[in-house]
């Protein structure tokens, strides 16, 4: 196991014994944003955009302010929802469509958000370095935003 997914590991941990306490869902997805946000140092933008009908705008998140409202069916987000798969994006400025909320951003990784089966929206992270997500990023945080599903 390499270094990063031990400390994933110890994240998922943390993060589920956390979410087994009593709160809501935004309460819930504040708390992985926090945890991932504070111990992934290469996330410089950690959160949640939250789908209603074809409006996905901001929920709870940690990092500069965000982009309230996401452009239906454009950019980095809506793909992972379009497509229902986390979206890996080594340089933003290649990927057609990206949203620009924050021109500082290089790399991002959007995982969908499932209640049952329905997307409700998508986990979002920012690096301000190019190629800092991968496919270990992927599956732990998969894992991570699933635990909001059970």
């Amino acid at each position: 196991m390499t270094r990063k997914e031990q400390k994933y590991q110890r994240l998922f941990n943390q993060i589920a014994k956390l979410l087994e306490l009593p709160g809501t869902n935004l309460s819930r997805m504040a708390t992985i944003n926090a945890i991932l946000y504070h111990k992934m140092e290469y996330f410089f933008w950690a959160g949640f955009y939250l789908l209603d009908g074809e409006t996905l705008s901001a929920g709870p998140y940690q990092g500069p302010v965000a982009c309230q409202i996401l452009t239906p069916h454009q950019g980095v987000c809506w793909s992972a929802i379009d497509q229902k798969r986390t979206i890996v994006v080594p340089d933003v400025h290649k990927f057609p469509g990206h949203i620009a909320c924050d021109s500082r951003s290089q790399s991002e990784i959007a995982v969908p958000v499932y209640k049952g089966d329905a997307i409700i929206g998508v986990f979002d992270a920012d690096s301000k370095e190019l190629n800092s997500f991968d496919e270990t990023d992927a599956m732990w945080l998969e894992k991570i935003v699933g635990l909001l599903n059970r």
